[in-house]
């Protein structure tokens, strides 16, 4: 159970309570090559996460049409505060890219899922016909939400 920080606002303590009611998911909980569908309110996004906090992105049409690599600085409530490496439902996304002095701070995040791979890839070494079969193709079908719970640790 949340017990409220005598030394945080009550509007603080109210987003840290959300956030654990909404869910997300924490970078640090994900294996590198983790594809992640991020749907905020105006655009869907596709990231790929490389490890830390690298991640190649993509889904907004001025940003990233195509995949960039950026780094995640996490998930923030609209303000200053910031949560480290987390991507929140009901929260903003922001990230840092390489072509943009300050951060890119999205609009609020409605869903986040894991993209799951189904079928398998066959390959030959052989130029058998009868050992050879054509390649399946990958499909992929977004995962339930994902409801890791998120971290705080209290100040000092």
């Amino acid at each position: 159970m949340f017990i409220p920080h005598p030394n945080l606002s009550d509007e603080v303590n109210a987003n840290i309570v959300q956030a654990e009611i909404e869910g997300g998911v924490s970078l640090g909980d994900l294996p590198p090559s983790t594809v992640l569908e991020i749907q905020t309110q105006h655009h869907r996004y596709t990231a790929v996460f490389l490890g830390e906090s690298q991640a190649l992105i993509s889904g907004h049409p001025e940003y990233c049409p195509e995949p960039v690599l950026v780094a995640i600085a996490g998930s923030t409530w609209g303000g200053s505060m910031l949560k480290l490496r987390y991507i929140g439902r009901g929260m903003h996304l922001e990230f840092c890219h390489p072509e943009y002095r300050t951060p890119i701070v999205t609009s609020r995040i409605q869903e986040v899922r894991e993209r799951i791979h189904l079928g398998f890839e066959s390959s030959s070494s052989t130029n058998d016909s009868l050992n050879s079969a054509p390649p399946v193709s990958r499909e992929s079908t977004p995962a339930p939400s994902m409801l890791a719970r998120g971290t705080f640790s209290k100040p000092s």
